[in-house]
């Protein structure tokens, strides 16, 4: 690879790999390799992109990992179709959200977060235990205290959706965490990448929480039900706002 960017460490090849596999996610992820197009060769992308053989390879099988490469031998690598992308990595989740992110795939995580969070609210009100209820609380404090538009608010806001997920005590619904944290976090990011919004999210938040608190299974789903349907308002908001 060019001697500009050579970096002997195993942490330095780690770094470089990582960033070519983003660097590749996100031009396919904006279009600029479609479905079905087929790679260049590990020999030739290498070359041009100034990089090892083996940090190119390793950023390769990182989009295989995620359904959006297939390689064969003899065939080559092809870009696959976007049915086959594992688009609930938190990894292309930050990718897609790098850039200008496809309204109808926002529309699309809210539909998901509709289908599984009010019913995950609902299990939580009936079992959720006094150490999670605190937890919670505790990330709704650090929620008021900083702010969603920060980086500090917006983990404290991971954290409360994490903390519902695990006091439904589901290990199904629980693996969703990761990628419900991510959603939850890129698309906050992204709604206060311009500007403030008017409107504060925190009382939507205090809502599933009292109702979670009291035990009230009917209350706490539709708190959660109607907290997402506000933040998708604001996201309405935020993709409808002019020079984006």
């Amino acid at each position: 690879m060019g001697s500009g960017r050579k970096i002997g460490s195993e942490e330095g090849v780690l770094r470089i790999h990582q960033t070519i596999a983003r660097d590749l996610g996100t031009a396919i992820l904006t279009g600029k390799h479609r479905p079905g197009e087929l790679f260049e060769g590990e020999i030739e992308a290498s070359e041009r992109l100034g990089v090892s053989r083996t940090a190119y390879r390793e950023a390769v099988r990182i989009l295989i990992a995620k359904g959006m490469l297939e390689s064969r031998p003899k065939a080559g690598t092809r870009v696959l179709p976007r049915s086959r992308w594992n688009v609930l990595d938190p990894e292309m989740l930050a990718w897609m959200f790098a850039g200008e992110p496809d309204a109808n795939f926002i529309h699309d995580l809210f539909e998901l977060r509709g289908v599984i969070e009010p019913a995950a609210a609902e299990f939580a009100a009936r079992r959720r235990t006094d150490e999670q209820l605190a937890t919670m609380e505790a990330a709704l404090a650090e929620m008021g205290r900083f702010g969603l538009s920060t980086p500090d608010g917006r983990a404290a806001d991971q954290r409360f959706h994490h903390a519902i997920l695990a006091a439904t005590h589901n290990d199904a619904l629980e693996a969703l965490a990761s990628s419900v944290g991510a959603a939850v976090s890129w698309t906050t990011t992204f709604k206060h990448r311009k500007k403030l919004l008017p409107r504060d999210p925190l009382p939507d938040h205090r809502a599933v929480f009292q109702a979670i608190a009291a035990r009230d299974t009917a209350a706490a789903r539709t708190a959660m039900a109607e907290l997402l349907r506000l933040a998708l308002a604001d996201m309405d908001i935020a993709l409808a706002e002019p020079g984006r």
